[in-house]
């Protein structure tokens, strides 16, 4: 193809499935937590006050969330790393993890590099990854700010 881009379509069509597919699972991830702070809430007598009213509850639930946001970004990296193997543009789920986790957190220096038909996933994979974290981010700051906020009579 003319100017070099043909290469790429496999790279591109696989990049847009991961991409979709990661979105998907991180999506699910944030329902299904923001259905169980709801489910503790409800079972969380009212004390006339906010709803946490104690350091340590609240510490506990920010650091419990994190750290299942996190699960979910080791699971997404980890598909994207395993789909790099599958595809042969690296020989070790090491080295494919190792560039995953580098791409998605746009961190980009392990100097590991793909053959050059499959470098537009790391790229890619680095958008996937803002998005991811954007999401993360959003989602554990409206956790905070409920963590604060009187609850809904039913």
């Amino acid at each position: 193809m003319p100017g070099g881009w043909g290469h790429w379509d496999a790279s591109w069509a696989w990049s847009l499935l991961l991409f979709a597919v990661t979105i998907a699972i991180h999506a699910v991830g944030v329902v299904l937590i923001a259905r169980g702070l709801v489910a503790y809430r409800k079972r969380r007598p009212y004390n006339g006050g906010d709803f946490l009213d104690t350091v340590p509850e609240s510490i506990g639930i920010i650091v419990i969330v994190a750290l299942i946001l996190s699960m979910l970004h080791a699971i997404e990296s980890t598909i994207w790393a395993v789909v790099y193997v599958y595809l042969g543009a690296f020989h070790s789920i090491a080295d494919a993890t190792l560039y995953s986790v580098d791409s998605m957190t746009t961190r980009g220096s392990t100097g590991l590099d793909m053959e050059q038909k499959w470098r537009m996933m790391g790229a890619t994979e680095s958008g996937n990854g803002m998005l991811l974290f954007g999401i993360s981010t959003a989602f554990l700051f409206a956790v905070m700010v409920g963590l604060w906020k009187k609850p809904i009579d039913d």
